[in-house]
């Protein structure tokens, strides 16, 4: 099992939020790069970013010069993620240093766009999946579309995506434990790899995730409050 620690920034900060509600926000660390560095040291293998204030407030408000600078001093893979909508967003990101890039929003909403960047940057390319209720959320989790999360991810199975980030909006920051039902509903049902997100609490979730085929886990609060730990982590 390959953990993933989450750092989501808010205005330069390390936050989490509780079930994608930007109103009940919590910061958990102090300096980014602080935290960084302790997460690689720990033996991150990668590191999952989300610029929170892009996802939100759209290409004005976006962290570049702290995400290249989190790139730069990183010495494992990064992923980004946070209201990734258009092409020049993904060329930026990418010369800033990420590896790989999670998109949400745009995937579902604009499939031009979305078959473009698959065409030209495949390999940095991962969809973001997020449901509430079993459908795909958007625009920083703030809507809830008609769309079938399960029917949405075989479609990017058909489109070529390698992987998948999965979260269940009413688990994330609650530490009440993944929707496993609903992650092992969606691992049968596409070849993807699918990485579970939200709500993780404890080893024993990563087990569990482990028992039903489950090879990647990003976790946030879980980690800060020390009930997860990277040492010693499979790969």
């Amino acid at each position: 099992m390959k953990i993933i620690p989450a750092i989501d920034l808010i205005d330069g900060k390390c936050v989490r939020l509780y079930q994608g509600d930007f109103s009940k926000t919590e910061q958990v660390a102090n300096d980014p790069i602080e935290q960084l560095n302790t997460f690689i040291a720990d033996g991150a293998q990668i590191i999952h970013i989300v610029d929170l204030d892009g996802a939100r407030d759209g290409e004005e408000k976006r962290q570049y010069e702290l995400i290249e600078k989190l790139c730069d001093i990183a010495t494992v893979p990064v992923q980004i993620g946070g209201g990734i909508r258009t092409i020049k967003t993904v060329e930026k990101l990418i010369q800033a240093g990420a590896d790989r890039l999670v998109l949400g929003t745009a995937a579902i909403e604009d499939p031009s766009f979305l078959k473009a960047v698959l065409a030209e940057y495949p390999s940095h390319i991962v969809i973001g999946i997020d449901a509430k209720d079993g459908k795909v959320a958007t625009h920083g989790w703030e809507t809830v579309s008609e769309v079938n999360a399960i029917t949405f991810a075989k479609e990017m199975e058909q489109l070529g995506v390698e992987s998948i980030v999965f979260t269940d909006i009413s688990k994330d920051g609650t530490m009440s434990g993944p929707n496993i039902d609903a992650l092992k509903q969606m691992n049968d049902a596409v070849t993807c790899n699918i990485v579970a997100s939200g709500g993780i609490k404890d080893n024993n979730d990563i087990d569990a995730l482990e028992k039903i085929g489950i090879k990647e886990v990003i976790v946030g609060k879980a980690i800060y409050q020390g009930r997860v730990t990277l040492r010693g982590a499979d790969s």
